[in-house]
């Protein structure tokens, strides 16, 4: 099992980050309703999102931005 994260889309791409590296994957390997900043697990030739490791991801980044933007 792989975990990555998705950076971003280019063409019929999408950049994928796996520890730290970055690859290129075909949109259409991917399930049709991902988007940037989703985690995806690649496994047995399947690619599903993680939603609740997006969510928590997400949640994060939230928290650290509020902290950065508080008066």
């Amino acid at each position: 099992m792989r975990k990555g994260i998705v950076d971003r889309f280019e063409g019929k791409y999408a950049v994928i980050e796996f520890d730290g590296k970055t690859e290129d994957v075909l949109k259409s390997e991917l399930p049709a309703e991902a988007k940037s900043g989703d985690t995806l697990i690649f496994e047995d030739g399947n690619v599903i999102i993680d939603k609740e490791d997006t969510a928590s991801r997400k949640k994060e980044i939230e928290d650290l931005m509020e902290e950065l933007f508080e008066d």
